[in-house]
């Protein structure tokens, strides 16, 4: 039999990167505390209320709560870190870029979740947990960030591509929030919070970012 030598790359990588944020230890229960305290009808977005789910207006950033705006200060510079390290533009480059970001927070509670979706209009999307609660000894997903596969969606399966190695394999991917860390992909990605089947609460704070070059029209600011 005739020996090969085959060359195998992989293609349309998606990065996901991880960060953790300066003095998350002394900002988060400030911060979990202001958001108990703030979770109130007339503060919550209109247009998402599942049960058990708490999801803020998105007007985190405008906050002027002292503790929380050196949180959301964190949270952003960490995500600026990630996509800045993804990419070939030189710090002076990347510092002349405008940023355009919105956040909000979301208080998850026994047997609730985050539904799935994604975000069209922001390049990135940053998720930073603030506080977890113990894991579910039932359910080894309970309140797992979850990211979905989708691009592979109309690929033929057969006995060769379902036991494919890393880094080809299909599945989702998962992600266990840890208080002070934070997770930045691209903000297309379909993702969801899986139903938290165990005690206590999630509380995650979300980011948007989408960058203006200079001279740039026609995205016009949130």
């Amino acid at each position: 039999m005739t020996a090969f030598d085959p060359l195998v790359v992989p293609i349309f990588a998606t990065p996901f990167g991880l960060a953790t944020v300066p003095d998350a230890a002394e900002l988060n229960p400030a911060a979990a505390q202001l958001f108990a305290e703030r979770a109130l009808p007339e503060r919550a977005d209109p247009a998402s209320r599942p049960p058990q789910m708490f999801r803020s207006r998105e007007d985190l950033l405008q906050w002027a709560d002292e503790p929380l705006r050196r949180l959301t200060a964190g949270i952003i510079g960490a995500a600026l870190s990630v996509v800045h390290s993804l990419n070939e533009l030189t710090d002076e480059q990347f510092a002349a870029f405008q940023l355009q970001a919105r956040a909000w927070f979301t208080i998850v509670r026994p047997d609730g979740n985050v539904p799935s979706g994604n975000y069209p209009n922001a390049a990135w999307c940053a998720v930073y947990c603030v506080a977890a609660p113990e894991p579910s000894p039932s359910r080894h997903d309970s309140g797992l960030l979850r990211l979905h596969e989708s691009f592979r969606a109309t690929m033929f399966s057969d006995a060769t591509n379902t036991v494919l190695r890393a880094p080809f394999q299909s599945g989702h991917s998962t992600w266990q929030p840890v208080p002070g860390q934070l997770a930045v992909f691209p903000a297309s990605i379909t993702h969801e919070i899986a139903l938290h089947r165990g005690e206590g609460e999630s509380v995650l704070v979300t980011a948007l970012l989408r960058f203006l070059a200079p001279g740039q029209t026609g995205m016009p600011w949130w």
